[in-house]
């Protein structure tokens, strides 16, 4: 509850911004500097970035998706546009929910599938932010970097290690069953990391371009505001669909290079109502077509990742999870 009043007084603090002096009124003069070229490249941006994650979820779920790929672009469009227009997070749900009706995934296996993909989203974010965010020492950069590199490594295989977590009862058997088809996720997926790479330097080159245009500005300049605002969105407190906080990222970022924090987040609310026309508009078209019939809810594959002490209670957790 508290959560939620935070993100209300959020998204009210940028509405109060907006309405005063008419501020409104300028968000229509900021797109004006935007040429067809521009919002075109912007477009296709975007567009390729929607392609290369449904090619991270075709990857990982490749032997319930039968090859129906465009199946898993409707899942991640969809999914999309859920999480830019439903309040606090919820839209986060969409995903599991399209991948049970899709494909007969089973709930726990599509929640822990979609915890690693955010766990990489978040990674591959805070490594480029490292990486060039300006005004820090190489070395820092060198060493934040080297950080997020040790705990996506070092995550996915104590996931997998074998534990005896599933003998014990209450919530010790619970956070078992997390365990196990997290550590799943984490191993179906032959090329996530590039996937989740490519995506994230397409999206963040997009934006990047998009906001240059806005302030105007170089292109640096435009990354960081753009790595603000995506590093805004993974804090557990999110204004109503994401407003303010968004805003308020980019426009922080932007600041260490002369850029007002009035029109910093002038022309950060234009680039996040430019993400979410994308979104909504490319969600819409993928609703239009259906899903086809799902079949029966599977279980995952056995990993053989036990080891012959811990191999009997780990298969029973594994298959209660299911």
């Amino acid at each position: 509850m508290i959560k939620r009043i935070l993100a209300v007084a959020v998204s009210a603090g940028l509405l109060a911004w907006l309405l005063a002096d008419g501020r409104w009124r300028g968000i229509g003069e900021v797109f004006m500097r935007l040429d067809g070229l521009t919002l075109g490249l912007a477009v296709a941006g975007f567009m390729l970035s929607y392609l290369l994650r449904a090619l991270r979820v075709f990857d990982e779920f490749r032997a319930h998706a039968g090859g129906r790929f465009g199946t898993c672009l409707r899942i991640v469009l969809v999914h999309n546009a859920m999480i830019n227009v439903v309040p606090f997070r919820g839209g986060e749900a969409a995903f599991p929910l399209l991948l049970r009706q899709s494909f007969g995934v089973a709930l726990p296996r599509a929640i822990a599938s979609l915890f690693w993909f955010r766990l990489q989203d978040a990674f591959v974010v805070m490594a480029l932010a490292a990486i060039v965010w300006p005004g820090i020492h190489p070395a820092l950069k060198a060493a934040a970097v080297a950080g997020v590199l040790v705990l996506a490594w070092w995550l996915p295989r104590w996931a997998r290690a074998p534990h005896a977590w599933g003998e014990a009862s209450g919530v010790t058997a619970k956070l078992a069953k997390v365990r196990d088809a997290f550590a799943e996720s984490t191993r179906h997926a032959r090329f996530g990391w590039l996937w989740t790479i490519a995506n994230w330097t397409v999206k963040l080159a997009a934006q990047a371009w998009l906001l240059a245009a806005l302030i105007p500005a170089g292109l640096d300049i435009g990354a960081a505001g753009a790595l603000g605002a995506e590093l805004a969105a993974i804090l557990p407190i999110q204004g109503v669909a994401g407003f303010g906080t968004y805003e308020a990222g980019a426009a922080a970022a932007l600041l260490p290079s002369g850029v007002p924090l009035a029109s910093g987040l002038q022309v950060a609310l234009a680039l996040h109502l430019f993400v979410i026309a994308c979104a909504v508009s490319s969600g819409a078209i993928a609703w239009l077509f259906p899903a086809g019939e799902a079949p029966k809810p599977t279980a995952a594959p056995q990993s053989g990742l036990q080891s012959a002490p811990s191999a009997a209670p780990e298969a029973r957790a594994r298959s209660s999870a299911e």
